[in-house]
C-alpha cells in the first residue's frame, strides 16, 4: 500500500513539474512573440519617418535649386541617397542610406548660409522646419527601436529563456547604428 501511495505522490510530482515546464515554456514563447511583434511595429515608425522625410526632399531639393542651379553635385547626392534609402532592405541597410542622405541634406542646408534670399524664403523656411521636425521624430524612432530591441535581445540571451529561444528560432535582432562616417561633419565648399 506504501509503495502505491509513494508511486502516486512520485506521479503528481513529475506531473506538476511537467505542467510548471509546460507554463513557463508557453509563457516565455507569448514574451518573445510579442517582443518580437513590438520590434517590428518600432521599425514600422522609423520607415515611417524616413519616408516622411524622403518624401519633403524633393521639394526642399527644387525650391534651392531655384537659387542655387550650380549645386548639381549636392543634387545629384541628394537624389541617389535618397534612392538608397527608399529601396533599402533591412537594419543595416536603411542605416547607412540614412547617413549618406543625412551628410547630403547637411550639405544642401548649409548652402543656404551663402544664399540670403533663400533663407528668407517662405517656402525654403517651411520645408526646413519640417525637415527639422521630422528628423527629431526619426531620433525618437530610431532610440524608441533600439530600445525595443534592446529588450528582446535580452530576453533571448537570458537563461532558460535562451533555450527556449532557440528551439523556436528567435535571434537576437539588430539595431539601428550611425555609420562611422556619420560622427564627422561633412565639408561644405563655395567656389565663388
Amino acid at each position: 500500500m506504501n509503495r502505491i501511495k509513494t508511486g502516486w505522490i512520485v506521479l503528481g510530482i513529475i506531473i506538476l513539474v511537467a505542467v510548471i515546464l509546460i507554463g513557463y515554456g508557453v509563457s516565455s514563447y507569448n514574451n518573445l512573440v510579442t517582443a518580437n511583434e513590438n520590434i517590428d511595429a518600432k521599425w514600422s515608425q522609423v520607415e515611417n519617418n524616413l519616408q516622411r522625410r524622403a518624401d519633403l526632399i524633393p521639394n526642399l531639393v527644387s525650391t534651392v535649386k531655384g537659387y542655387a542651379a550650380h549645386e548639381q553635385e549636392i543634387f545629384t547626392a541628394i537624389a541617389e541617397a535618397r534612392s538608397k534609402l527608399i529601396g533599402a532592405k533591412g537594419v543595416d541597410e536603411a542605416a547607412e542610406a540614412n547617413n549618406e542622405l543625412s551628410s547630403a541634406l547637411s550639405r544642401l542646408l548649409a548652402i543656404s548660409e551663402a544664399y540670403p534670399t533663400l533663407k528668407a524664403d517662405a517656402n525654403f523656411r517651411a520645408l526646413q522646419d519640417e525637415l527639422a521636425g521630422t528628423e527629431n521624430r526619426i531620433a525618437v524612432a530610431r532610440k524608441d527601436y533600439n530600445e525595443a530591441v534592446q529588450t528582446y535581445n535580452s530576453s533571448v540571451k537570458r537563461f532558460p529563456r535562451n533555450i527556449i529561444a532557440g528551439m523556436f528560432g528567435f535571434g537576437p535582432r539588430e539595431y539601428f547604428e550611425a555609420d562611422e562616417s556619420s560622427k564627422t561633419v561633412p565639408k561644405v565648399e563655395f567656389n565663388d
